[in-house]
């Protein structure tokens, strides 16, 4: 785990206390892609596999972790993310440890949002996640997700 992590990682768990009780880890950032683990012991279901809040909880997390480790990447600290949207499907159970994945938008896409940002002091961002098994690589939740980010 770099120091982005651990400190993602720390902001998490402290402002939002309930990624403590899903035991939720941030297991890798590389800029392009952040990534998420949520144990099943710590999200399970009746029927043993994660349950669907859990699931959108770390989409969303997914989401917002990755556009707060890019902001600040970016120079942007005065700002707040708020999730206003999101779409999730959820084509696979997840019957094992889940990974979270949110992948950078397309640069323009990003360099849109940064400019929007700078001159209105608002701006909306589209990201998409997902969730896979950990052991197995098929996406089991798609979620599209619509953050603002306001002074």
């Amino acid at each position: 785990m770099n120091r982005d992590s651990r400190y993602l990682e720390s902001i998490l768990h402290h402002d939002i206390p309930l990624t403590r009780e899903m035991g939720l880890s941030v297991l890798d950032w590389q800029g392009q892609q952040l990534r998420l683990q949520l144990p099943l012991a710590a999200n399970i279901n009746h029927k043993s596999t994660m349950f669907g809040g859990s699931l959108y909880c770390g989409a969303v997390l997914a989401g917002w972790g990755w556009l707060h480790l890019s902001l600040r990447e970016a120079g942007i600290d005065d700002g707040h993310i708020v999730i206003q949207e999101g779409h999730i499907r959820y084509p696979l159970p997840v019957t094992q440890d889940a990974i979270a994945l949110c992948d950078a938008p397309a640069e323009a896409v990003w360099n849109k949002f940064l400019a929007m940002y700078k001159r209105h002091g608002r701006a909306r961002l589209t990201l998409e996640t997902r969730v896979i098994n950990a052991q197995g690589g098929d996406d089991a939740v798609r979620f599209s997700g619509q953050y603002v980010l306001h002074r």
